[in-house]
Formats: C-alpha cells, structure tokens, sequence
C-alpha cells in the first residue's frame, strides 16, 4: 500500500511487488502470500517478502522486538537477498 504523499508505481515497480507477495516468508519460509515490506519508503525494487508475523507481530516481527530475527541472526539486508535470491530462481541463500 503507497502512502498519501508517495508517486503512484510504475508498472515494473508494480509487478516486481506482485512477485515478492507471492514468495515465502524470507525470514522463517512460511508459505507465501506475504508482505511486501519496503526498507526504504518509495524505493520499491527494494521490498521483502516476509509473513505477517516477522513484519508486524508484535514479539517476532520487524516492526516489533524482532524475535525471529534475532533467531535466525537476520536483518532487513539479508532477507532482500534471500528475496532477491528467489526471484532469480535461487532458492534460499545463507544468511
């Protein structure tokens, strides 16, 4: 979902999103869809699939204390390459 003030997507940017949603989570593997969580507001080639819970829950996720990140020894940088990694057909890179 875009903000108020940010330009609408383009059509790469729109299907390069609509891709990262149908990817597993790329922190835990749970099965897509998932999130598309931005690490950088209006920069959207730069998105990661993540589950509900490792983006917004309130113990595991990044907008909370981060739990299964800490697990997984993980941070935003890393699940882009796993994402990255899988939209190239790559599988699951090493964290």
């Amino acid at each position: 979902m875009r903000s108020k003030n940010s330009k609408a997507f383009t059509a790469a940017e729109s299907a390069h999103i609509e891709a990262v949603k149908w990817l597993p989570c790329s922190v835990c593997d749970a099965p897509a869809p998932s999130d598309a969580h931005h690490i950088k507001q209006g920069q959207h080639f730069t998105v990661v699939a993540l589950c509900k819970d490792c983006h917004q829950g309130s113990a595991n996720g990044l907008h909370g204390r981060r739990v299964m990140w800490t697990v997984m020894k993980m941070d935003e940088i890393d699940a882009l390459a796993v994402t990255l990694a899988r939209l190239n057909g790559q599988g699951r890179l090493a964290a």
